[in-house]
């Protein structure tokens, strides 16, 4: 006991009470916004276990101002706001919450998905503003998704969610990896470079981590691939995608629409972006269910609490840290 730990925004109270029951002391930001760099850096210091967000950048400054910092618990799958190699030459384990979002995040990209080919926001608008003055063979016509061809590029856990659900509605499953994926594989989708998926695919779904080989992996060269009636969609990470080269693509009808839960510089949009009929936007909820946010809390406050103590997190990272511990 004794342990001092900071949490970077708020999580469900349950998981806060995981925290409490073990740490004599539990900070969370009391702001309903992710602190300032400033207001972060001032916050970590002292402390003996830090449970951060995507919102939070966690490199050699932070670490410097978080001197004994023993465990730092992501609350996320990814792990790209957090420099991982530098806490592990400083002997501090790193954490992440992988699996429990895969069905919720895979539940997102088909909403999205239906929500852009059927055009599901922009008939909400239609009724919401009055427009809706009666049925018409010609009004609101979208494009249908059974039996057509779905490409995955990535073949993790999230993407072998999302092809295992497209057997439902007749749809030939296309995958991208860096290497093959038994897995996926097994739910029924076949395995194609990048460059064949893009040009047989009617929907390209993303679903790849982001790191030094996935920034802008999808850019004006990749979308020029694609059919002129194909969707994008993204539920990854905004600069897997070079948001510029979407605007265009969008914006001249190279593509026929996107949906989009991520963006390259969140919470920024790329200028154009929001003026465009033929995309759907929402803001970074992929994983934003009560159910999957307690289970992520939870799993996060678990590994902080063991990291602390000074025992391997259930889903530690950088498990070499153990060689630079002093």
């Amino acid at each position: 006991m004794g342990y001092n730990v900071y949490v970077a925004q708020r999580i469900p109270d349950e998981s806060i009470r995981l925290l409490e029951a073990e740490c004599e002391t539990v900070e969370v930001n009391p702001h309903d916004r992710p602190l300032t760099r400033a207001e972060f850096l001032k916050a970590i210091r002292g402390r003996d276990g830090l449970l951060c967000l995507l919102t939070e950048t966690v490199d050699e400054e932070a670490l410097d101002a978080a001197v004994g910092v023993r465990g730092i618990a992501n609350y996320a799958v990814g792990f790209n706001n957090i420099d991982v190699a530098a806490c592990t030459r400083r002997g501090i384990p790193v954490s992440n919450t992988p699996g429990v979002l895969t069905d919720t995040t895979a539940d997102l990209a088909w909403a999205l998905m239906f929500a852009v080919a059927r055009r599901v926001v922009e008939g909400d608008r239609m009724v919401r503003e009055g427009r809706f003055t009666g049925w018409g063979p010609l009004m609101i016509l979208g494009t249908d998704i059974t039996g057509k061809t779905l490409g995955i590029v990535g073949g993790g856990r999230i993407g072998r969610a999302t092809a295992a659900r497209a057997a439902a509605f007749s749809m030939k499953t296309l995958y991208y990896s860096r290497q093959r994926h038994p897995e996926i594989e097994a739910v029924g989708a076949q395995y194609r470079l990048l460059d064949d998926l893009l040009r047989e695919s009617d929907y390209v779904s993303i679903h790849v981590p982001l790191n030094k080989e996935t920034i802008h992996l999808i850019s004006a060269r990749e979308l020029a691939l694609m059919k002129p009636g194909a969707f994008l969609i993204n539920t990854a990470r905004g600069p897997v995608v070079d948001e510029k080269a979407l605007v265009a693509a969008l914006r001249e009808g190279r593509i026929a629409g996107a949906g989009l839960d991520v963006f390259e510089r969140e919470p920024e949009l790329e200028p154009g972006l929001a003026d465009l009929e033929n995309v759907v936007l929402l803001p970074h909820v992929g994983s934003a269910t009560v159910e999957t946010r307690i289970k992520m809390g939870n799993m996060a406050a678990t590994n902080l609490l063991a990291m602390i103590r000074g025992e391997e997190a259930p889903n530690c990272i950088n498990p070499e840290w153990k060689n630079f511990r002093k």
